[in-house]
């Protein structure tokens, strides 16, 4: 029998402050995606999405969750598959170069000293991008990481590399799908909406299939953290309904810490290891133990 667990949240009022005292370094320099000769971290960087924004089509998204979807890949614990991303190096990212294992303990660690009412927020912060591990299950990495953005409509001009990929998208001289609204309607909300395939996407329907207990408030955070052209970029806010504008403040929250938190500094993780199985515990309770989505192991 599932026991309904009791969920702080904060008043909405309290989520911005004006600066990020975390930072490791200017807030300016994150996020930099410019390719100089030579750097090959960051051609490695513009090659992962010019194959994402050339490959993520309508068709491809609706293929990958027909796959993914039948929840029957791996078998493996929470925290065992977030150890597995010690493996793991995100080619898309232009700030760090380091397994995606320490970022999530990064973030995680960083929402728990400034929230630590809120342990469902840790949590959130610690398994945020725990569907990269879809990389390691022969799926490259333009469909796992990177900026989600919306397919079947316009690509929106604050998308990354805008102006010099896409070129190869055959969705883009489809007039079903290079309108402004495309194949949707004016705030539809986002819940009707296809994002290019990602983790986001992923790690949230995994997580709704085997009922975790984690309030909305996380699960829009986990859904949307990488779709920056719409939480930082303003974009797509005519296909938005009133939910997902209330559901913005806390995209934005997240954000703060997801981005701002990666650093060169390494948590000590088995200090607090023993913290965060307490929270898997607490809000995926018997989630690892179903058959649908347990099938091969590691």
């Amino acid at each position: 029998m599932r026991v309904l667990q009791t969920v702080s949240i904060l008043d909405p009022s309290e989520l911005v402050r004006p600066e990020v005292g975390f930072a490791s370094k200017d807030e300016h320099e994150y996020r930099d995606y410019t390719v100089t000769a030579g750097d090959a971290h960051m051609e490695r960087v513009l090659q992962t999405y010019t194959e994402m924004h050339d490959s993520q089509t309508v068709d491809s998204v609706r293929s990958r969750l027909e796959r993914w979807t039948k929840f029957n890949a791996f078998r493996a614990e929470v925290l065992e598959t977030l150890d597995k991303l010690d493996n793991l190096v995100d080619e898309s990212d232009p700030d760090l170069d380091l397994p995606n294992s320490v970022h999530a303990y990064q973030t995680a660690e960083q929402l728990r000293k400034d929230y630590p009412d809120l342990d469902w927020l840790h949590l959130t912060g610690l398994i945020h991008d725990l569907g990269k591990v879809m990389a390691f299950y022969d799926e490259p990495q333009w469909a796992v990481v990177g900026d989600t953005f919306v397919v079947g409509c316009e690509w929106a001009d604050s998308i990354v590399y805008r102006k010099d990929t896409f070129k190869n998208n055959p969705d883009g001289s489809n007039p079903k799908y290079n309108t402004k609204f495309g194949m949707y309607s004016e705030n539809c909300g986002l819940d009707n909406v296809t994002l290019s395939w990602g983790h986001d996407e992923y790690l949230y329907r995994f997580l709704k299939h085997n009922k975790s207990t984690l309030p909305e408030e996380a699960l829009y955070m986990i859904r949307y953290h990488s779709f920056y052209p719409w939480h930082r970029g303003g974009d797509y806010m005519h296909l938005c309904n009133e939910k997902d504008k209330k559901m913005l403040k806390w995209v934005q929250l997240f954000n703060r810490y997801d981005l701002y938190t990666k650093s060169d500094q390494m948590p000590d993780v088995a200090k607090i290891k023993p913290y965060y199985q307490s929270l898997v515990d607490k809000y995926m309770p018997g989630v690892l133990e179903c058959d649908i989505f347990w099938v091969n192991d590691l």
